[in-house]
């Protein structure tokens, strides 16, 4: 099983500034992702509908608070 990469706060702020990366609040739940979402991220469920048209040469990071 791949282990996910940790990066730090300002490593994704960079990604996200540069355009290299999309950030994804990784819950399930509507109520928790609209409590915890930062701002330019998407849902999980909106994450799960784009997968398919997604750039493939972008950085997925997903988040949990």
């Amino acid at each position: 099983m791949i282990q996910p990469i940790r990066i730090t706060p300002e490593e994704a702020h960079k990604k996200l500034e540069s355009h290299e990366a999309i950030l994804v609040c990784a819950y399930e739940d509507d109520v928790k992702y609209k409590q915890m979402q930062l701002q330019e991220a998407i849902s999980l469920r909106e994450f799960k509908s784009r997968l398919p048209s997604l750039a493939k040469d972008k950085e997925i990071i997903f988040y949990c608070a």
